[in-house]
């Protein structure tokens, strides 16, 4: 779509340029007016308003402003059609026409019935058209003539006149592309000098030498830049002078000639710019050399007493390397130390001069002879065994990178077999496509595959050690594993493909048995223990069918009532289920590619030397449940989105039904200040820079290890859109309770990233229950010793903390600010005090101050004035106070009434059992009387005792 405040150009609107239902043929009407020709076109009124407005701006805004200021003659060709049509056209125009019109000629319909009409009902109408130019209706091609000259006419309308469609619109694009090129290289060049004429020049002469390439390479694209736009300008310069060239009789019409003066001037501006451009690279480029010049003279001076070291320093490159980048690594040393080994040239050019000055008697003549002697039997022996090692030392890496490709191409193989879906395979055509897979695959080896052992020994004699051998012996072995899964897994397909598929005969499915049919679909189980179940079918994609079931029965008058705005709303939700599942798919792929990439790498033994022992075994604190999170969006959560593509409205029950298993963005999020700071140690190790090369990433692993974090935020900004477009939908109520619990997943996210900063604090932070709330507050102290009320020395000048409100407790921490970046510059919190909830008061208003209020415990013998930074924030920090105590205060007199009964039920079993014992001794005394004396005295002593105890 186009800015407001941009042109429109040919290649924006090509496609509706191309309908021909206008265009301007470069004629001219006697006072020079441009003529736009509306031709023959049935289908002009499904000519949308946008494609009906972009075209004729654009027509309005090719001619020049001399042309366009006497304003257009509009030449419209009904004799074809209706009156009905020849209305609408009128009404369009005037409606919408966006430059000056000085007259409008109508062809009208030829017909006797149609001509009739229009004669009439033009006469009618005419007010309707609300034109301040007249509008003439014509009957035939000769009355057009009169008013314009044939020559100025198409041939459609009897003029003489050559029109190609095709090639105008080919002429505009191309036009307004060059234009566009000159002037985007005119701001190049322009940028580039400015870049140039402020740079410093540097000190060394690998500065000077890379500065000089640099700007050279740069200077050499602005070249071509310059030749590709010269080129493009005199190609159409010629297309545009091509009817001259095979008719030197051609007469131009007026948009032709304005084209040509156009792409003549901007060949001249190019022109120019080169001229301009080259003479100030000249100027440029003879400072570099001669700057390059003065750094190699100083530089030699200092070179030759770097002789002593070379010999010394050739002989620590004598290892091939365990790996690719190793090797390459090695290399990389021994080009630099070949480099350094140049200057053996200037030393025997410096021992010349040495000759030079001995025979020219110089005093320090037996000083200078030895030395001379030195550094030629050095430069000889240094060049031949510099060129020995770099040969031998090629042909390692080599085979490191032969074994390399190797490796990869069996684990491409590998994968190719385990990404093959079972199920596809079982038919006849998804065997054929395996088949052809797997062929195609070993086809394409070419030198990835290792052929033979023995070639290889012999090959690289002179490079394998120990470790080498075992690593080509591991590979191949590798390699023959992958070929017997490849043969067997080809003889299980074409036994699959040798077998005769029977015909199925296509039979069209019956909606009812579409709805009785289960679904395999995630969505199927996922239903939640509440009434949603009853109210949602359990399948997203049965619903959207049950939905449209019941709207048919109800009638097509709904679907015809619906409102522009809810479709509109319909197409902003879809927009934003594709945005959910088209970052969710790449968000996978960036995981899997991270775990791949850098995780795995820290346990390959060919990467070990890379990872310094700070990074060793620390795997799990680099990258933390990031695996974890990983197959949940793969295998599960991923799956389910896209269940929802057709009904993007209830998409919160996705959500709602994994919330719990989104929870484990807080464990990796509470790991996520370790993984930084173990980053921050290790960022520049050779390890991470390798693997870094190899993904190709332009970013570094800590962008990545930032993307659940980043994910997790993403989600409730995708819902809250998604609820904004479906608030009058079915789904709103899942949305909303959806987009509450993510909020509540980062508020649990952000506080508990709070209470792992605390120190000092000597108990156990969760027994204090469940933080509600966190914040920095002023507080004020006062205490109570007696009848006197005692002041804190900071009276006034408050103190600053930052208080946790726990369901038990409320803490008194002092934040501390803590320097660095990223997470290591997150504040500390140091304990200072706590206050238990079940001791605490509180008093809503203190000192007038509606930001301040007051806690205090021990019949106010402590109190604590707290100013919040704002009315609301001290509003609700008492509102939850206040919960928290009226809990207590229930749920203590919960207590006391359980208490109440536990006592009262003991009370009355006691006065039962009171009861029961005198009625028993009451009988006992009654058979006392019928029993002899001796009896009793014997046998009631022993239940006596027994009821007392």
């Amino acid at each position: 779509m186009q800015l407001d405040n941009s042109p429109l150009r040919a290649a924006d609107i090509s496609a509706d340029l191309r309908k021909q239902f206008a265009f301007l043929s470069g004629g001219r009407g006697d006072n020079g007016s441009p003529v736009i020709v509306f031709p023959e076109f049935p289908a002009f009124s499904e000519i949308t308003d946008r494609e009906f407005h972009n075209v004729l701006t654009y027509l309005t805004s090719v001619p020049s402003l001399s042309s366009t200021d006497v304003g257009f003659i509009l030449v419209i060709d009904r004799r074809q059609d209706r009156w009905a049509a020849v209305k609408g056209t009128l009404l369009r125009i005037a409606g919408s026409f966006p430059g000056n019109l000085q007259l409008v000629l109508v062809l009208r319909p030829t017909t006797l019935l149609q001509r009739t009409l229009s004669d009439i009902l033009f006469k009618f109408n005419k007010d309707d058209f609300k034109m301040k130019v007249p509008v003439i209706m014509l009957s035939s091609l000769t009355e057009l003539h009169s008013y314009i000259d044939r020559s100025q006419l198409t041939q459609e309308l009897g003029g003489t006149q050559e029109y190609c469609h095709e090639k105008w619109i080919s002429h505009r694009t191309a036009i307004e592309g060059f234009a566009l090129m000159v002037k985007k290289t005119a701001q190049a060049l322009q940028s580039f000098g400015t870049d140039l004429a402020e740079t410093e020049l540097p000190n060394e002469i690998q500065a000077t030498t890379v500065l000089l390439s640099t700007h050279t390479n740069k200077r050499d694209k602005m070249k071509e830049d310059l030749l590709v736009a010269l080129g493009q300008g005199s190609r159409l310069l010629e297309s545009i002078n091509e009817p001259i060239m095979h008719n030197p009789d051609h007469n131009m019409n007026q948009d032709e000639l304005e084209n040509l003066a156009t792409v003549q001037r901007l060949l001249s501006q190019l022109d120019e710019t080169e001229r301009a451009f080259d003479e100030f690279w000249l100027r440029h480029q003879t400072k570099l050399q001669q700057c390059l010049q003065l750094r190699h003279f100083e530089h030699n001076y200092r070179e030759v007493t770097l002789l002593d070291h070379l010999s010394e320093k050739l002989t620590t490159f004598s290892e091939v390397g365990i790996s690719p980048a190793h090797a390459d690594h090695i290399f990389s040393e021994l080009t630099t130390f070949e480099e350094r080994v140049c200057v053996l040239d200037r030393a025997s050019a410096l021992s010349q001069e040495g000759d030079e000055l001995i025979q020219n008697s110089h005093y320090a003549e037996d000083s200078i002879q030895p030395k001379c002697c030195e550094l030629r039997a050095l430069t000889e022996s240094t060049s031949s065994s510099l060129r020995a090692r770099k040969d031998h030392l090629l042909k390692a890496i080599e085979l490191h990178h032969r074994l390399e490709r190797t490796s990869k191409w069996v684990d491409d193989g590998i994968y190719l077999l385990a990404s093959q879906p079972v199920d596809k395979c079982q038919s006849h055509e998804g065997a054929e496509v395996a088949l052809q897979e797997l062929e195609r695959y070993l086809d394409n080896a070419g030198c990835s595959q290792l052929t033979d052992l023995g070639s290889i020994w012999t090959e690289y004699e002179g490079v394998l050690n120990q470790q080498l051998r075992e690593q080509v012996e591991k590979i191949y072995q590798k390699q023959a594993s992958m070929q017997e899964m490849f043969d067997k897994r080809t003889v299980s397909l074409k036994k699959l493909a040798a077998k005769q598929m029977r015909p199925v005969q296509p039979v069209a499915p019956r909606p009812e048995a579409f709805i009785k049919s289960p679904l395999n679909s995630p969505g199927d189980s996922l239903l939640r223990p509440t009434n949603m179940s009853e109210r949602l079918p359990s399948d997203p994609t049965r619903l959207c069918f049950h939905q449209g079931q019941q709207q048919s029965e109800d009638g097509n008058s709904r679907h015809a009532s619906l409102s522009e705005e809810e479709e509109n709303l319909a197409v902003l939700r879809r927009h934003v289920m594709n945005e959910l599942l088209e970052t969710e798919r790449a968000y996978v792929e960036e995981l899997l590619c991270v775990l791949q990439g850098y995780a795995s790498e820290m346990d390959n033994p060919a990467m070990s030397h890379l990872i310094p022992p700070s990074l060793q075994n620390k795997k799990e604190v680099l990258f933390g449940n990031m695996p974890e999170i990983y197959h949940f969006h793969k295998r599960t959560f991923l799956r389910e989105l896209e269940q929802y593509t057709d009904c993007p409205e209830l998409v919160g029950r996705c959500f709602l039904q994994r919330m719990t298993d989104l929870q484990i963005y807080e464990k990796y999020c509470h790991n996520k200040p370790r993984s930084e700071s173990l980053w921050r140690q290790c960022s520049d190790c050779a390890f991470f820079h390798e693997c870094q090369k190899k993904l190709e990433h332009k970013l570094g692993l800590d962008s990545y290890l930032l993307k659940p974090v980043q994910r997790i935020t993403k989600y409730q900004l995708l819902l809250k859109e998604m609820l904004k477009y479906s608030r009058s939908c079915e789904g709103a109520d899942d949305l909303q309770e959806a987009l509450t619990s993510i909020l509540g997943i980062l508020k649990a996210v952000n506080d508990s990233m709070h209470l792992i900063a605390i120190t000092g604090y000597e108990g156990n932070l969760t027994e204090l229950g469940k933080l509600l709330m966190q914040g920095s507050f002023s507080v004020w102290t006062e205490h109570k010793k007696g009848h006197a009320k005692v002041k804190d020395l900071a009276r006034f000048k408050p103190m600053q903390r930052h208080i946790f409100l726990h369901e038990k407790a409320l803490l008194f921490c002092k934040r501390r600010e803590e320097n660095g970046e990223g997470y290591e510059k997150a504040p500390s919190y140091s304990f200072k005090q706590s206050l238990s909830m079940s001791a605490v008061g509180i008093t809503e208003n203190a000192k007038g101050d509606n930001k301040k209020f007051e806690i205090w415990c021990n019949s106010r013998e402590e109190v604590y004035i707290v100013q919040a930074p704002t009315a609301d924030v001290k509003t609700t920090w008492v509102n939850e106070i206040r919960k928290v105590l009226t809990t207590q205060l229930e749920a203590c007199r919960g207590k006391i009434y359980t208490y109440t009964l536990q006592i009262s039920y003991l009370m009355y079993k006691s006065k039962l059992s009171s009861f029961t014992t005198q009625k028993t001794l009451k009988k006992g005394e009654e058979k006392k009387a019928e029993l002899p004396a001796l009896d009793v005295s014997s046998s009631s002593s022993p239940k006596l005792a027994g009821k007392g105890e």
